[in-house]
């Protein structure tokens, strides 16, 4: 068995949601949301994350790879199981995010939390449209596979899968299911679209609605008698209807509002959440279209959409808050836990003071040099300025604010520099800025970046002396960099 089908199959051992693959770096397993580095493995060259990744490309995403430097596809390892794959570059060389496919689809009632029989009861609707949205990796594939397995399981429909890549693979219950691919049996999601309307479906998947074409043909297909699940990537319910207008041009822009007020159904937001006890749990937001609701989207109303949920209640409606007080008050998550995954954390306070729950604003630095590691292996990597200026970045602009250190992140990057054979080239010299910049010395930050922007052009680097040029105007506006963990 080669390298990575062994991390693949050590990936399904420890139950994780994600492997890493990265040049410069271990491996990295994500396990309940945390990630966590495979001592047990050598540090990927770049020349060996390049190599383990490409070889695993069908022909097709080695020349996407080439010409976009990303792609995506599925990838079944010798060991068994499928992966949901996405390939890419980043400064170090070559990386690649693998995502475990379950082998058994998951059953609606197994969901948990947030899916109310009101969201049952949108697998029952014969026409019109359905869109779950969240993050990237906040479960919304696990969430439509079960709502497809549910239409197969109760009804004796036609459905039609559109997918880039496909990922839970469904056998035919009381429905006939045929699955297509993107870059496999269709070119692009819109053309797989149009033609679907010619092939006697009842239900369409659509994998996403990542384009304007798309989504008028998403809207067009709902609003002649079909049912459409289709997935954004939006942080809210009611963010999902301005994205879904704000696609297009002003003057349609009336004609989609009252397309998407004709055709909508539910809108079901989610994220996932760390359990207090082991494993994620997610937590959700609904929007129903009521006559209301409705109303709300043809009038241009948006901005009474989260007023619309709070007085909804009666008909499966909920906010993200109320998810995860509830999840608090169950015991099931941490009131911080609750607090860093919600979209309105003052309200959410509000809402923990009136229940008296106490939240702790403290986020405590994660010691990478514990565990199985020896003393003597910590003291090397603490004298190495690669590991050095590594913490420093995360301290400096992580994407959780709280976590951020301002003048821990200057000690570990001036150590990096200060340390024999280290050198002080425009990546060092970039972190120290962005350290500074998190400690307030805006000033020193931008003579910093000056010095690293030189160092960038003098040795070619075209690409970092324009990212460091984005980093100065930060520093002008006396900011720090936004959350861009690297």
């Amino acid at each position: 068995m080669n390298k990575l089908d062994e991390l693949l199959e050590l990936t399904r051992e420890l139950k994780g949601s994600d492997l890493h693959v990265s040049a410069n770096y271990r491996p990295c397993i994500r396990v309940d949301g945390n990630m966590n580095f495979q001592t047990d493995y050598p540090t990927t060259t770049p020349q060996e994350s390049h190599e383990m990744l490409y070889a695993i490309m069908p022909e097709h995403n080695q020349t996407e790879f080439e010409e976009r430097w990303e792609t995506d596809f599925a990838y079944s390892p010798a060991g068994g199981g499928r992966f949901r794959v996405n390939i890419f570059k980043d400064i170090r060389g070559t990386g690649g995010v693998f995502r475990p496919i379950p082998d058994k689809v998951p059953a609606f009632e197994e969901l948990g939390m947030g899916f109310s029989d009101a969201i049952r009861n949108l697998c029952t609707y014969q026409k019109g449209l359905v869109i779950l949205t969240g993050p990237t990796g906040s479960g919304k594939s696990t969430t439509l596979a079960a709502m497809m397995d549910l239409i197969n399981r109760t009804r004796t429909d036609h459905i039609v899968t559109i997918e880039d890549p496909i990922e839970f693979i469904h056998q035919s219950k009381g429905c006939l299911v045929n699955q297509r691919e993107v870059h496999t049996h269709t070119r692009s999601f819109a053309g797989a679209l149009r033609a679907a309307l010619r092939e006697d479906p009842d239900v369409i998947l659509l994998g996403e609605m990542r384009d304007l074409e798309t989504t008028e043909i998403a809207l067009e297909t709902a609003e002649t008698g079909h049912l459409v699940l289709a997935t954004l990537h939006t942080n809210t319910a009611t963010s999902t209807i301005d994205r879904i207008i704000d696609k297009f041009p002003g003057d349609r822009q009336n004609q989609i509002r009252t397309l998407l007020a004709d055709t909508l159904l539910a809108v079901v937001a989610q994220t996932l959440c760390r359990r207090k006890d082991s494993g994620r749990v997610v937590a959700t937001e609904t929007l129903i279209a009521t006559s209301g609701v409705k109303a709300n989207i043809r009038d241009g109303k948006t901005h009474q959409l989260p007023s619309a949920i709070q007085t909804g209640r009666n008909v499966g409606m909920h906010s993200f808050n109320d998810c995860l007080l509830q999840l608090v008050k169950d015991d099931v998550i941490d009131p911080m836990e609750a607090y860093l995954r919600s979209v309105d954390k003052k309200a959410l306070e509000d809402k923990f003071k009136q229940e008296n729950i106490d939240l702790v604003k403290s986020v405590e630095e994660i010691d990478q040099f514990t565990g199985d590691q020896s003393a003597e292996r910590a003291s090397a990597e603490m004298n190495s300025p690669r590991v050095l200026r590594e913490r420093a970045w995360k301290l400096a602009t992580d994407r959780n604010t709280l976590a951020r250190d301002g003048k821990k992140a200057v000690e570990l990057a001036r150590r990096a520099l200060g340390l024999e054979g280290a050198e002080r080239d425009a990546d060092s010299l970039m972190v120290l800025a962005a350290a500074l910049a998190q400690d307030e010395d805006f000033a020193g930050a931008m003579e910093t970046v000056k010095e690293a922007m030189q160092e960038a052009r003098a040795k070619g680097a075209k690409d970092r002396a324009k990212e460091l040029q984005h980093h100065m105007n930060c520093y002008k506006r006396s900011k720090a960099l936004p959350g861009t963990l690297k």
